[in-house]
């Protein structure tokens, strides 16, 4: 990649650079910052990082403060609750949570969101920069009915509004220090499979043992 990407023009800074000159992974990164006018291009997103949105139960999304500090909180639901719409939007339905209105307040003033999706088992984390919109279900109920759906049904949940996520850059990050998690639901599945042919054996031997008892009453019985 030996031209300016979004993702360098934002992520990376003079001070950034600094620290790659020094750290040595310049000549791997520094061809990725914004060259003057040059910024790179909107990303759309590739085949693999989608499924994983698809697939996630829950990520991690910024704004910025008044006051310019990062403000972060949690997000999740049941996988599929994040939609791509397409390779350069995501959405997905705000459920009701503790008022503080944080997040809102914040894209009242300043629509520039990041978001951190990782996939525990395979270890890969993925970062996006974004632009959000908030639209309320006033404005645009077949869309929050839409995003209260997943592939498994309807979600379970309340929302008056959704979250619409233009995306303007994204990366994804090596595996390296990521513990590996599993659903639960993954581990029964996991188990349910391994004690599958264990199960299959007990159930022979029953019927076997039940044909055995059959046979010896058979015979114990008078002609």
């Amino acid at each position: 990649m030996n031209k300016p990407t979004r993702y360098g023009a934002i992520a990376f800074s003079a001070a950034t650079a600094r620290r790659q000159h020094s750290g040595g992974g310049f000549t791997v990164h520094g061809r990725r910052m914004a060259h003057g006018a040059d910024i790179g291009e909107p990303e759309e997103l590739e085949p693999p990082v989608a499924g994983l949105i698809r697939a996630a139960d829950s990520f991690y999304l910024a704004t910025v403060t008044g006051s310019g500090w990062p403000y972060i909180q949690h997000r999740g639901g049941p996988p599929g609750f994040v939609h791509v719409l397409d390779a350069a939007t995501i959405a997905w339905a705000e459920y009701p949570g503790n008022n503080q209105f944080v997040t809102l307040g914040n894209l009242d003033t300043d629509d520039r969101v990041a978001l951190f999706f990782i996939d525990y088992p395979t270890r890969t984390r993925v970062k996006i920069f974004g632009r959000a919109e908030v639209v309320e279900r006033a404005d645009d109920p077949e869309l929050l009915d839409r995003l209260l759906t997943t592939s498994a049904g309807p979600i379970d949940a309340r929302s008056d509004r959704a979250f619409v996520v233009r995306i303007e850059a994204f990366d994804r990050n090596c595996t390296k220090n990521i513990t590996p998690r599993y659903r639960t639901e993954w581990i029964q599945d996991y188990a349910r499979a391994g004690r599958a042919p264990l199960e299959a054996e007990i159930d022979r031997l029953r019927q076997h043992n039940a044909e055995l008892e059959a046979e010896i009453a058979r015979l114990r019985s008078p002609s």
